[in-house]
């Protein structure tokens, strides 16, 4: 996990990959968080880099397991954050307007993320929303799998199961990087014939300028798009979920 931060680090700021992930995710945060600026806590916050984000809109806080993710969110110099497990939140019921999990639940047993869905259902306020990123779809399994310690891979209905399971209502789910399927099909297929899956941070190093412009410009058409209607397959799945009220 610690070199998946180290490359994650190196790939925020510019990886098409993660500049589409947050033209994807802040319009459901703008609209969560409707002119309110909750408090919001990012749960598995890794290297911090998405809390710059999500304090546009709230008060953002976060938490993470590893040390190594808290050591590069402190030296980007986010405060407010702590050490802890989503499983296990150090904090009072109903703390926090808004609720994220990005590209954590994956990597979680099967048991640790029911625990962990109830966490984030137990610390929003009612009438808050949790909103969640996650692997989709168990045929595009390859290397990077091995990287992110990825278990599952997530269908449309099987993540909205698992949140209604907790009590959440799901309010909206979509498939995401629907517009680069074809290219990350074709790479995990060609990892699939080398043979067994290794370790590697191919996907998650920076391509050469000229692509990672090109496939930034794709994924931010498909962001506008998002806005409008949902995507029908992806590698990505988000998912937004309301805690009903009293």
């Amino acid at each position: 996990m610690d070199r998946l931060l180290e490359a994650t680090a190196r790939a925020e700021r510019d990886h098409f990959w993660f500049r589409g992930f947050r033209r994807f995710v802040e319009p459901l945060v703008a609209q969560a968080a409707a002119g309110r600026r909750p408090r919001i806590l990012d749960c598995g916050c890794g290297t911090g880099h998405n809390l710059l984000m999500l304090g546009r809109h709230g008060t953002a806080y976060g938490i993470d397991l590893t040390w190594a993710g808290l050591q590069y969110a402190r030296g980007m110099g986010r405060k407010s954050i702590a050490r802890a497990t989503v499983a296990e939140l150090p904090f009072g019921e109903g703390r926090f307007g808004l609720v994220t999990s990005f590209d954590v639940l994956y990597s979680l047993p099967d048991e640790i993320e029911r625990v962990a869905i109830a966490e984030m259902y137990r610390v929003l306020e009612p009438g808050g929303t949790a909103i969640v990123n996650v692997a989709a779809l168990d045929a595009l399994r390859g290397n990077h799998s091995v990287l992110s310690a990825e278990i599952r891979r997530y269908s449309k209905p099987d993540l909205t199961r698992r949140l209604e399971a907790a009590g959440f209502e799901v309010t909206r789910a979509s498939y995401t990087n629907f517009t680069i399927l074809p290219l990350v099909a074709a790479i995990r297929f060609r990892q699939r014939l080398a043979g067994a899956h290794v370790e590697t941070e191919e996907e998650i190093a920076v391509p050469p300028a000229p692509l990672n412009l090109a496939l930034s410009g794709v994924l931010a058409l498909e962001a506008a798009a998002l806005r409008v209607v949902n995507m029908p397959l992806g590698t990505s799945l988000l998912a937004v979920a309301r805690k009903p009220s009293p």
